[in-house]
């Protein structure tokens, strides 16, 4: 068993080490203060903290010393390996705001400078014969205060990412319900978003495991990136938002990695989080749709689903079909409508249409180059002809819709 410490060896060196602890304590923090420059930048609160870190610390020396093996223990055969680890509440006595002032890398320098400081002491402290022994228990004691540093630190960071990912899941919660302007703005400044624009939503498949960790895996690359990124798990659903993004559909492609198996979809593009919840409703219409599209690349765009949204009952989709697609060709006019009616009965073939409109090839694929241009839809592309076809059913269906010449209704 270890000795204590009015009994065994190092027992007059605690006592004098015990009677030295402020003296250590206010000398370690001097000599911060001359070799650490960022130290000196402190506010006096949290330079105060650090005073009662050094006290804490020099008293923790005393116990950590005393669970020290006796040379009794040692040449018996009994336990020869270190002591017990230092507690994690020698920073106990700083609040954890302390945590988020210094980085763990300024810590250990702390760490290291009142360690020094006691090293330099060691002649001092140490009673007659004692020096080497109590010298190489410092050494072992700043590993050991070190790892309770980390731990320390790992904890700060595991709570501090919890909460961040509560805090980024009510406000993906708030997009997705269209809350006010006001709330988005207030919850995104607790997570320190920073409104770039233009701002796009992805919806992809969680890759499960901790909330935490799956967003930070999407973090890492946003931040690489240089983009804003808040993002929430609804379900099996992972929801991104991100900010600063010129190309959402390339920057989403480079995101991959942290959805699970399946679609990734991402909403269209908008100036800012206020109207984020416009890209993330025709996100998650189309990651709801996306199955009816085996072949759709990943990720792919909200806007490339619109057919299969469209069927999937997405208001929005329909709207947008009809509106700016079918009421767009009935605007046009020049017997668009007519034409591809003709090309589509025809099974897509440009002669049989010209036939059945008793015009040349040449026409009806002037006509259909004029659709593309109206629409942004080819009707030459197998996935555009079916989103042409969709918009003709619903603007046709829908009485709201505007008709024109060249409808034929």
């Amino acid at each position: 068993m270890g000795t204590e410490a009015g009994d065994g060896e190092l027992a007059a060196t605690l006592r004098r080490i015990e009677r030295a602890a402020g003296t250590l304590a206010t000398a370690s923090v001097g000599r911060m203060d001359e070799t650490l420059p960022w130290f000196r930048e402190l506010p006096a609160e949290q330079r105060s903290w650090v005073m009662l870190v050094a006290q804490a610390g020099v008293r923790s020396l005393v116990e950590w010393l005393r669970s020290l093996p006796s040379s009794t223990d040692r040449n018996a055969g009994g336990p020869t390996d270190s002591p017990q680890e230092v507690s994690d509440e020698v920073f106990a006595a700083a609040p954890r705001a302390l945590a988020r002032s210094i980085s763990l890398q300024q810590t250990v320098a702390l760490i290291k400078v009142t360690i020094d400081v006691v090293e330099q002491q060691v002649p001092h402290l140490a009673a007659p014969g004692e020096e080497r022994l109590l010298h190489e228990a410092v050494l072992k004691f700043s590993r050991e205060i070190a790892f309770a540093a980390a731990r320390v630190y790992a904890r700060a960071a595991e709570s501090r990412g919890s909460w961040d990912a509560r805090l980024q899941a009510l406000l993906v919660d708030a997009l997705l319900r269209g809350d006010s302007p006001d709330v988005l703005a207030s919850r995104a400044a607790a997570l320190g978003w920073s409104d770039a624009p233009p701002v796009a939503v992805a919806v992809g498949r969680s890759p499960g495991g901790e909330v935490a960790a799956v967003l930070h895996t999407i973090y890492r690359v946003t931040r690489r990136l240089g983009l804003e990124m808040i993002g929430g798990v609804h379900g099996d659903r992972l929801v991104v938002v991100l900010g600063g993004v010129a190309d959402p559909l390339a920057a989403t492609e480079k995101l991959l990695a942290g959805f699970g198996p399946g679609p990734v979809v991402v909403g269209p593009a908008v100036p800012s989080l206020d109207s984020a919840t416009d890209s993330a409703r025709a996100a998650l219409a189309g990651f709801r749709a996306a199955p009816a599209w085996p072949a759709a690349p990943r990720p792919v765009s909200a806007a490339d689903l619109l057919p299969e949204r469209a069927l999937a009952g997405d208001p929005e989709a329909r709207r947008s079909l009809r509106q700016d697609v079918y009421a767009a060709l009935v605007r046009a006019g020049g017997e668009l409508l007519e034409t591809l009616d003709a090309f589509f009965a025809a099974g897509g073939v440009l002669e049989s249409a010209a036939r059945t409109l008793f015009v040349h090839p040449n026409t009806v694929r002037y006509r259909l180059r004029r659709v593309a241009d109206v629409t942004g839809f080819s009707p030459l592309t197998a996935r555009d002809a079916f989103a042409l076809r969709m918009a003709l059913t619903i603007g046709r269906l829908d009485p709201s819709a505007p008709v024109g010449p060249g409808t034929g209704h």
